[in-house]
């Protein structure tokens, strides 16, 4: 029997004033004009709740760029649902936050790209950190759950212990160290975002003694890069297992990034009940249980804790969706790691320049542009 989901991500808009070179959206993304109106997101969510979803995640893009956030949080609540907002905070002033909240807001999330000035705003590619620093404190000034989420990867790594220090000023309930994740815009750019070997020792080291200092005051969770685990992890929970994903346009996805499969076809709440789409649809199927699970995984005691891994990595990296994640030290691909692991110990022997690809919000023709870099380690 498929288990009911618990959590919906509603990616309500691509549109974004940020252009992070880590974003995991994918390259193709959606415009305006294809995005779910207020009613039919209104509808998807009481079909949520129906179906025993507990969690709304409101995300993009960035769901400010919505004018009806506060009608879509509103109906989201009165379904019954726990509603978190995944926020840069640009375009959120104290009245409309104030209006968030009495819609019915449990919780937010702020994302910071660094603790320098200037290094933020060279990752974001806009100039928007000083307005999220301002914005923390207005947050703290409301009766509503706060998490400050640190995106960390190699071009910030070597300041990571100011980075927690800057964090722990903000005062929030919980801190989020999240190492980039190789998808989209991120996969775009990892020559210059997979940390080292030595940078990851260091990040597990600096956060297990804040977790320590920290702990009964501010909760800290580190999600690590998968290309340094010995295993692969259950990616969201494994395969329409625990949670879906909407974009903007209705499409229903297991996870962000499995649009990126060749020959998959997701149903879109326009033409299908939600209820449908998770217990009987073909994608969600695919690579739920583990009937599709290639060998070593489908004799191995792992199966039923990492569950073959990410599918979407899996193909990244060696173009075939149903192969053994590469990142487990087990699977036959698994030497793709160790050479881009390689890869990443040349590189830190050299001190060429940063150039990396910028996110671009949505057009017709899906382009983006590479700019030259700034220096990102002064303040």
């Amino acid at each position: 029997m498929t288990p009911n989901p618990l959590a919906l991500i509603a990616e309500i808009t691509h549109r974004c004033p940020l252009h992070c070179v880590y974003c995991s959206n994918p390259l193709q993304m959606m415009g305006a004009e294809s995005e779910l109106v207020t009613q039919e997101w209104i509808r998807v969510f009481h079909e949520a709740a129906r179906l025993g979803i507990l969690h709304v995640h409101l995300t993009g893009g960035e769901p400010l760029a919505r004018a009806d956030l506060k009608e879509l949080v509103e109906a989201a609540h009165s379904a019954g649902l726990y509603t978190n907002l995944i926020t840069s905070g640009i375009g959120l002033s104290e009245a409309r936050l104030a209006s968030l909240v009495d819609a019915g807001l449990d919780h937010i999330q702020l994302s910071f790209q660094d603790s320098r000035e200037q290094g933020a705003n060279w990752i974001a590619g806009a100039k928007t950190h000083a307005h999220k620093v301002a914005l923390a404190e207005t947050i703290r000034r409301f009766r509503i759950a706060f998490t400050v989420n640190l995106v960390v990867h190699r071009q910030n790594l070597d300041h990571l212990e100011e980075m927690i220090a800057f964090a722990e000023q903000l005062r929030p309930d919980r801190m989020e160290i999240a190492h980039a994740q190789y998808y989209g815009w991120a996969l775009k750019n990892r020559d210059t975002l997979l940390p080292t070997r030595r940078q990851l020792e260091n990040c597990l080291r600096l956060v297990g003694e804040a977790q320590k200092r920290l702990s009964g005051r501010i909760r800290i969770d580190c999600v690590v890069p998968d290309y340094y685990a010995r295993y692969p992890k259950a990616c969201m929970g494994g395969w329409g297992r625990s949670i879906m994903l909407i974009n903007p346009g209705g499409e229903v996805l297991p996870c962000h990034a499995a649009g990126v499969i060749p020959g998959m076809r997701f149903d879109s709440v326009r033409e299908h009940p939600l209820e449908w789409i998770w217990t009987d649809s073909a994608a969600f199927q695919r690579f739920r249980g583990e009937q599709w699970m290639p060998e070593p995984c489908r004799s191995c005691e792992r199966r039923t804790e990492d569950l073959g891994g990410c599918r979407c990595q899996a193909f990244l990296l060696t173009d075939d969706a149903s192969a053994t994640d590469p990142v487990c030290t087990l699977a036959p691909t698994h030497h793709l790691i160790e050479s881009l692991q390689l890869e990443t110990r040349s590189g830190e022997e050299r001190s060429e320049d940063v150039s990396w690809t910028y996110r671009l919000n949505p057009t017709r023709e899906g382009r983006h542009v590479t700019l030259p870099p700034l220096s990102p380690r002064s303040n």
